[in-house]
């Protein structure tokens, strides 16, 4: 929306957009011009909430006896590792005894991870080769109504080399894939995510995007109901919170691709945080929450992937007073250390579901209309055992996705508890069908 579109003349679209030098700004669903959309093109209805999917993933399993939940709805007893979920109970569903086959008895590490969203073999030695994920599959189908078909995001850089097991360490790194050999580039820097959800570009890029856009927010305020000015004035100091911080971060990028030019080194080769990113990974993690849940309520896209931290993952967590690194600390899972890296975790989907759960929309909230995935690559990374996975997920997809429910597939035999027979059922929940995906043909039973 420019400046000549706040003209009383010329009616809103559906989908509206606060112009600057260098910027695009999409907006959260207005009511007020949803109904003027539907009045000026003569329709009864105003615009409905899309569906939205979203992946949290973290690498090397759980605390295996803390990871539990009992009972239903708003009276579900929860574990310690799943604590943080107490609010959402009503929105929750704890999957347990799901697994994927083609990732079991293969070796440890990049063979259980890198075909966790596709369900399909994967291919040991220089060659890659697996499948495309679900998260890809949907971008592929619904992803072009929304302005990007999916963002993939990471809060750790990428490994390289080969595994003892021959599998590529690329494997290990990345769970969303474009096709069956090429994975999705994962954005790890705040800022630049941040960037990407507004187009932010050109010579004034580090000015705020806000300051660039009051204009046009101005002229918009002019036409919209006095809910919908709250609410545009709630979404616009929630941006200008998540800029701040960018921007700090973007500071700190400048000065370590400042630094590894003059040691002549690549920036991906530096360790965390002469790279750029955030020392503390509580900033790093809370700002990705915080850019995806922005794109999500403004539309900017409808699908979302979330590397928290990858498998074989080097992340500190000094704040938890955890002196090992992540896949040291996984190997005693069993530990009250990898019970506080759990909890943490959880935590991190605790507040993504609080952010979109606070988004009001049509009759719900923005989590209503989501289903947001969490998922690792194994139960106990102790034992590397993989043979059932935690899997959680939040949100209700516009009411076809039942929820408050604790399901239990372990013994349902394995044909009947494939992870992929869970992401056929949530894809006809998204209105995507199709006949098979990776090794499933069935949906999941009773869910």
């Amino acid at each position: 929306m420019s400046n000549q579109d706040t003209k009383p003349t010329q009616p809103l679209s559906r989908r509206v957009f606060l112009h600057g030098a260098g910027v695009v700004m999409g907006l959260p669903l207005l009511e007020s011009v949803s109904a003027q959309a539907a009045r000026a093109e003569g329709s009864k209805t105003s615009a409905t909430p899309p569906k939205r999917f979203i992946v949290q993933f973290m690498g090397t399993g759980i605390s295996p006896g803390r990871w539990w939940a009992k009972g239903e709805g708003a009276g579900m007893e929860l574990s310690p590792s799943l604590q943080p979920l107490e609010p959402f109970k009503t929105k929750l569903n704890v999957i347990n005894g799901l697994y994927n086959r083609p990732s079991t008895g293969v070796g440890i590490h990049p063979g259980m991870t890198g075909n966790i969203l596709s369900g399909m073999p994967l291919t040991r030695g220089a060659v890659l080769h697996g499948g495309v994920s679900v998260d890809q599959l949907l971008a592929a189908r619904i992803g072009q109504d929304a302005m990007q078909p999916s963002l993939v995001l990471a809060c750790e850089q990428p490994l390289t080399g080969y595994h003892e097991s021959n599998f590529s360490m690329a494997y290990s790194s990345h769970i969303s894939w474009q096709s069956p050999d090429s994975p999705v580039p994962t954005e790890v820097y705040p800022s630049l995510a941040f960037d990407s959800l507004f187009e932010n570009s050109g010579s004034r890029r580090m000015e705020s995007i806000l300051d660039r856009v009051k204009d046009d927010a101005a002229g918009l305020r002019r036409r919209i109901s006095r809910d919908d000015r709250a609410k545009l004035d709630e979404y616009l100091t929630s941006v200008r919170d998540v800029e701040q911080r960018a921007q700090k971060m973007r500071g700190d990028m400048g000065k370590a691709s400042a630094s590894a030019k003059d040691r002549s080194k690549a920036l991906i080769a530096m360790k965390r945080p002469d790279n750029g990113l955030p020392e503390d990974i509580r900033d790093h993690m809370r700002l990705m929450c915080d850019v995806v849940a922005l794109a999500i309520q403004t539309d900017k896209t409808r699908i979302a992937t979330m590397l928290m931290c990858r498998d074989l993952s080097g992340l500190f967590y000094p704040f938890l007073n955890v002196r090992d690194a992540h896949h040291l600390a996984s190997h005693r899972d069993t530990s009250e250390d990898y019970q506080r890296i759990t909890h943490f975790y959880v935590s991190q989907l605790a507040y993504l579901a609080g952010k979109l759960d606070a988004m009001r929309e049509g009759e719900g909230t923005v989590l209503d209309s989501t289903c947001l995935l969490w998922l690792s690559n194994m139960f106990s990374g102790s034992n590397h055992d993989n043979s059932t996975l935690p899997v959680l997920t939040l949100g209700g997809l516009k009411g076809t996705l039942q929820t408050g429910r604790v399901l239990n597939y372990r013994e349902k035999g394995d044909e009947n508890r494939k992870l992929c027979s869970l992401y056929l059922s949530l894809m006809d929940r998204m209105g995507v069908q199709v006949a098979r995906f990776g090794d499933a043909d069935a949906r999941l039973a009773g869910f």
